[in-house]
C-alpha cells in the first residue's frame, strides 16, 4: 500500500513546496496562486444501453503570453511545451482533437464536446502576425511532435480559411478570417502513442485523480474515443476586469454493450476502466464525478447513493446530476475506494435530437458523382438557420452551378454563400452557406463533381482503398427548451460551459457528418511488375541463348568403347598381350 501511495505523496509535497515559495513576507498570508486546475468526470447512461464518459480537465493561468517584451519563464501547472508554442507563434486560440470512431447522434444524442473522425485543428492567430501561413506550417510541425501525430501532413492542399463557421470561443470578437486556419485529417488513426503525451500535459499526469482511470486497453476497446486540447483567453470574473489563459483537456468515450462482452446491462467504474477512484489530484482545487440521473429511477439504479444533487442546463435541457466530491474523504467510504455501479431496470425511448446531419456520395462509374448532405430539423414548430461548411479536396472538381438546396421538395435559396474554388495541388474547395431550416423538415444539399486523374506519384500506398473527404461542419443556434444561463463566469460544471452562451432562448450546437470515402480512377499498378517480369524472361531466354551460341566453343569427342571391349583390354593388359 505504501508503494502505491508514493506518487500521490510526491505530488502533495511538490504542491506544498511550490506554495511555500510563494509565501509573502513574515505575515503568514498565503497569496493567490497564479494558476489553478479542476477536473471532472461526467457519466451519462444512454438509452441504447451504452454509457458515455466525458473527462474535463481545466487549467487557468493568470499571465499574458502575447504581451510585447514579456517573457514567461516560470511554469507551474500550465504545460511549458504549450506555453512556448503560444508565445512563439502568437496563437490566440488553439483547438485540436483526435477522434477514433463516429458519433451516432440518433442513438446517443448530442455530445458534450463535438469532434469529427480523425484529426481536426483550427487556430486563431494574433492580429500582429505578418506571415500567417508560415506560422501555421511551423505550428503544425511542432504539434505533430508534441502529440506524436501526423499533423505534419497538413499543408495548403487541406487548409482553408472559413469566413463565418469558426468564431473565437474565448475573449475577443475577431472577424478578420485572414488570421484563422482550419484543417482536418480524416484518415488519422488514434492510438496509445497519442494518448500518452496528452496525459503528460495534466498537472498530476496519470498518477492521481481522475486520470488513473485512463487505461489505454480499455479506452481504445470502445465504439467511440475522442481526446482534445482547447486553449483560449477567458474572463476571471463577471466584470472581466482581468483575463487568464484556459487550457481545457477533454476526453470522451462511449462503451458499447456488445463490444465489452457483457451479458447484462450493468456498468461500473471497474468494468469500464479496470480501476476505481481512490483520491483526487492533490494539485486540483476541485475534483468531482457527475452521474446523469435525470431518468432515474425509471431507467437504472445507482450505487453508492449520494444526497448531493446538482441541476444544470446542458444542450438546451435541464438535467439532474448526482455529485461525488473526491476532495471529501466521506466519498470513498471505509474501503477508501469509489466504484460507481449502474444497473439497468427498463427500456425508454430517447427524444430525437433537434439537429442532425448525414452525408453520402451518389452516382456510378469513376468519372462523375454527386455529394448529398441531409440536414434534419426535428423541431415540431420552430425554424432556425444553420451554417454549413464543406471543404472538398482539389481532385474532386466541383460543378458549383449544379448546387441545389431543397426543403420539403421545394427550393430553399441560401441567404449567404461563400465559395472559394480550388487550385490543382495548391488548395481545396471551400463552400459556406447559411440555410434556413423549416420546422420538422429534411433539407438536402446536392452538388456534382468530376474525379481528377492524379499523377502516379500522388497515389497513396493503397489507392484502391479510396480517398477520404473530411466531414461537413454544421453550426447553429438551436431553440432551447428552457432558459439558458448567459453568465459565463458563474460557478457551474465544466461540461456545461464549453460553448459561451449569449442568448437565453437558444444554445450553440456544432454537428459533424460522416467523412466520405471516394474512389478515383486508379491505374493498374501491377502492370510495371508484369512488364518487368516479361522483359526479364524475354532477355533471359532469347538473348541468353543467342549469346551462348556466339561465345561457346565446340570440341569433337570420340565415342567411348563398349563395356565388353574395355574389359577385354584390361585382361589383355594383365596378360601382356597387345590391346585390341
Amino acid at each position: 500500500w505504501g508503494i502505491s501511495r508514493l506518487p500521490a505523496l510526491w505530488l502533495k509535497l511538490k504542491r506544498l513546496s511550490l506554495v511555500g515559495r510563494l509565501r509573502r513576507g513574515t505575515e503568514g498570508k498565503w497569496p493567490r496562486l497564479p494558476d489553478s486546475c479542476e477536473e471532472e468526470l461526467l457519466i451519462r447512461p444512454l438509452h441504447s444501453g451504452d454509457i458515455y464518459a466525458s473527462f474535463q480537465f481545466r487549467t487557468l493561468w493568470d499571465t499574458d503570453f502575447l504581451h510585447q517584451g514579456k517573457k514567461v519563464s516560470h511554469y507551474r501547472l500550465f504545460p511549458k511545451s504549450l506555453g512556448q508554442v503560444l508565445s512563439k507563434f502568437s496563437v490566440r486560440e488553439l483547438h485540436i482533437s483526435f477522434t477514433q470512431g463516429y458519433w451516432r447522434t440518433m442513438q446517443w444524442g448530442q455530445p458534450i464536446v463535438p469532434s469529427p473522425p480523425g484529426a481536426e485543428l483550427w487556430v486563431w492567430f494574433h492580429n500582429t502576425v505578418a506571415d500567417v501561413d508560415g506560422n501555421w506550417k511551423e505550428l503544425t510541425n511542432v504539434l505533430s511532435g508534441i502529440f506524436c501525430a501526423s499533423l505534419n501532413f497538413i499543408d495548403s492542399t487541406n487548409t482553408v480559411q472559413p469566413s463565418a463557421s469558426f468564431k473565437p470561443l474565448g475573449l475577443g470578437n475577431a472577424t478578420d478570417h485572414r488570421f484563422l486556419r482550419y484543417a482536418t485529417l480524416p484518415r488519422e488513426i488514434v492510438c496509445t502513442e497519442n494518448l500518452t503525451p496528452w496525459k503528460k500535459l495534466l498537472p498530476c499526469g496519470s498518477k492521481a485523480g481522475l486520470a488513473v482511470l485512463m487505461k489505454s486497453e480499455k479506452l481504445f476497446h470502445s465504439s467511440f474515443h475522442s481526446q482534445a486540447v482547447h486553449i483560449r483567453p477567458v474572463c476571471k470574473d463577471w466584470q472581466c476586469s482581468s483575463t487568464a489563459w484556459e487550457l481545457r483537456q477533454t476526453l470522451n468515450v462511449v462503451f458499447d454493450l456488445y463490444t465489452s462482452g457483457q451479458g447484462k446491462k450493468e456498468w461500473s467504474l471497474f468494468k469500464m476502466f479496470s480501476r476505481t477512484l481512490t483520491e483526487a489530484c492533490p494539485l486540483a482545487s476541485s475534483s468531482k464525478v457527475y452521474v446523469d440521473v435525470t431518468d432515474n429511477p425509471e431507467l437504472f439504479d445507482l450505487s453508492p447513493a449520494t444526497s448531493v444533487l446538482n441541476t444544470a442546463v446542458v444542450l438546451g435541457d435541464r438535467r439532474t446530476y448526482s455529485v461525488y466530491d473526491l476532495t471529501q474523504k466521506e466519498t470513498f467510504g471505509q474501503l477508501r475506494s469509489l466504484n460507481l455501479v449502474l444497473r439497468w431496470k427498463g427500456e425508454s425511448d430517447m427524444l430525437r435530437p433537434l439537429l442532425h446531419a448525414e452525408r453520402y456520395v451518389a452516382g456510378f462509374g469513376l468519372q462523375t458523382g454527386e455529394i448529398h448532405t441531409l440536414i434534419y430539423n426535428n423541431h415540431p414548430y420552430r425554424a432556425f438557420p444553420v451554417l454549413l461548411l464543406d471543404s472538398v479536396p482539389w481532385y474532386l472538381r466541383l460543378y458549383i452551378h449544379t448546387l441545389t438546396v431543397t426543403s420539403k421538395t421545394r427550393e430553399n435559396k441560401p441567404s449567404y454563400i461563400h465559395y472559394q474554388p480550388s487550385k490543382d495541388r495548391l488548395r481545396p474547395h471551400l463552400l459556406e452557406m447559411l440555410v434556413q431550416l423549416p420546422p420538422h423538415s429534411v433539407t438536402e444539399v446536392t452538388v456534382q463533381f468530376e474525379r481528377a486523374l492524379l499523377k502516379w506519384t500522388e497515389y497513396t500506398p493503397d489507392p484502391n482503398h479510396g480517398f477520404y473527404v473530411g466531414s461537413s461542419v454544421i453550426s447553429a443556434l438551436v431553440p432551447s427548451v428552457v432558459a439558458m444561463d448567459t453568465n459565463n463566469t458563474q460557478e457551474r460544471p465544466l461540461f456545461s460551459s464549453f460553448f459561451p452562451t449569449k442568448e437565453e432562448s437558444s444554445y450553440f450546437v456544432r454537428v459533424y457528418t460522416e467523412p466520405l470515402l471516394v474512389n478515383l480512377p486508379t491505374p493498374d499498378f501491377s502492370m510495371p511488375y508484369n512488364v518487368i517480369c516479361l522483359t526479364c524472361t524475354v532477355v533471359a531466354v532469347g538473348y541468353g541463348s543467342f549469346y551462348n551460341l556466339l561465345t561457346r566453343t565446340f570440341q569433337v569427342e570420340e565415342p567411348s568403347q563398349p563395356l565388353a571391349k574395355r574389359l577385354a583390354n584390361v585382361i589383355r593388359r594383365i596378360r601382356g598381350v597387345p590391346l585390341l
